[in-house]
């Protein structure tokens, strides 16, 4: 994968992306944070380092969100629905459920009007 791809897959908002590709990459984003608060767990409470620590995770969680509602986006155009439904990846009881349908709901087979295949941006 060449880093245009990359960028495309965790922060455009145009395409169309599979089941696997949408779960492979929301453990890959949900990682970063993950080791962030990892880190500040070891940190002994004072230290001066915890401040470039928490730096780090707040830089993470908020690309992580970016992240999120990019795939999501994508992903709910391999349904051919809008982007703005990934608006409930953000609401707590109900983004379990829509995680969930994200990531097993097989999207359209063809094309449709958000791109010709999955996988690749419009």
């Amino acid at each position: 994968m060449d880093i245009k791809t990359f960028i495309w897959l965790f922060f455009g908002l145009s395409g169309r992306i599979s089941r696997l590709v949408y779960f492979l990459a929301n453990v890959f984003a949900g990682l970063f944070p993950l080791f962030a608060i990892y880190r500040l767990s070891l940190i002994p409470e004072g230290d001066s380092a915890a401040s470039g620590w928490l730096l780090f995770f707040w830089f993470f969680a908020i690309v992580g969100l970016w992240s999120q509602l990019a795939l999501g986006v994508k992903r709910l155009h391999d349904f051919d629905k809008p982007g703005i439904l990934a608006a409930a990846l953000f609401v707590p009881v109900f983004a379990f459920f829509v995680l969930v349908i994200l990531c097993l709901y097989p999207g359209d087979s063809g094309p449709n009007s958000y791109g010709e295949r999955t996988n690749a941006p419009k």
